[in-house]
């Protein structure tokens, strides 16, 4: 199946300008989580991942592998239950019953904006930021492990959001002060 477009989702632990080594394989990736709201029709997402599955093991779905892994995963699995009040605490971005999917690529993304201008500027594609992404369905049996993945390949930013992992941008923090002058070298020596 050729690529197809996600549906806008948030974005987490983005890693698109620069690979960074994933420990499970060695190899160095790019890489982001894609955050689904709740409730998002991941439909042409699945007709992919099926169709893979067919591509890979058949069409007859009683030949296909019994614990097939699938991509499309449970925000709420990453959470943590509180051991004070015994409830589930979610990482931030993340909702529970919501889905996300890892996507990875050996090869740098393409990245832009939502006028389809190229993003340089790495500071523009934070986590909590959203986008849509352009991907790739595959199946994979390797070393026992049998499944479907999805890849990389490119990535458009669609609107901000808010960021994630607590750390604010300046701008958002702090306002003008009033009558502030603009300072220069000859001010800081009066």
């Amino acid at each position: 199946m050729a690529n197809v477009v996600t549906p806008k989702f948030k974005m987490g632990y983005p890693n698109l300008f620069k690979p960074r080594k994933n420990e499970m394989n060695g190899k160095d990736e790019y890489s982001v989580v894609a955050l689904f709201d709740k409730g998002e029709d991941l439909s042409v997402l699945k007709k992919a991942a099926q169709e893979a599955i067919a591509k890979k093991w058949g069409a007859d779905k009683s030949k296909w592998p019994q614990n097939l892994r699938t991509p499309f995963r449970d925000q709420g699995e990453k959470g943590k239950i509180d051991e004070v009040t015994g409830k589930k605490i979610l990482p931030p971005g993340h909702e529970d019953g919501a889905f996300f999917l890892n996507l990875r690529s050996q090869q740098k993304p393409g990245v832009v904006d939502e006028n389809v201008q190229p993003i340089l500027d790495e500071q523009q594609m934070y986590a909590g930021c959203y986008a849509r992404a352009s991907v790739s369905c595959y199946a994979y049996d390797h070393m026992g492990n049998k499944g479907i993945s999805f890849g990389l390949g490119n990535i458009q930013k669609v609107a901000d959001g808010e960021p994630m992992g607590g750390k604010l941008k300046a701008e958002m923090e702090f306002a003008p002060i009033p009558g502030a002058k603009e300072a220069n070298s000859t001010d800081l020596f009066n």
